[in-house]
């Protein structure tokens, strides 16, 4: 089962970017998945099965 990415969140990741932040924001939800580092401002895209392997942790602002 897919995993529940949403625009807007942000993801920590296993193995850190060349730049050591770990975290990225999800800029695109598809087949493929769009993130940008929050530190550097890399975009890469990869596919949603790779996408989400890499994936340790999603942290998600809940409005209530």
């Amino acid at each position: 089962m897919p995993m529940d990415l949403r625009l807007n969140d942000r993801v920590e990741m296993k193995k850190p970017h060349p730049c050591g932040e770990r975290v990225w924001t999800v800029t695109r939800v598809g087949m493929d998945v769009k993130l940008r580092c929050t530190r550097c401002g890399r975009e890469v895209m990869l596919p949603r099965a790779r996408a989400e392997k890499g994936i340790k942790k999603i942290m998600r602002e809940e409005n209530t």
